[in-house]
């Protein structure tokens, strides 16, 4: 019970983002993600073109 109180206690002091800021920070989240995801294709597909290449 000392412990779950000590939580409650805690999450009263939590500061929660604003609706404004939540959103933004998950549109960066996302534009993140997709950066990542075309950079990794791109270079799995060039990797794969130039094994293909020496394999040839």
């Amino acid at each position: 019970m000392k412990f779950l109180r000590g939580v409650r206690e805690e999450m009263k002091l939590v500061t929660w983002p604003s609706k404004k800021q939540l959103r933004h920070d998950s549109l960066v989240v996302i534009e993140t993600a997709i950066l990542f995801a075309a950079m990794f294709f791109i270079m799995d597909t060039a990797i794969q073109a130039l094994i293909n290449l020496v394999i040839r």
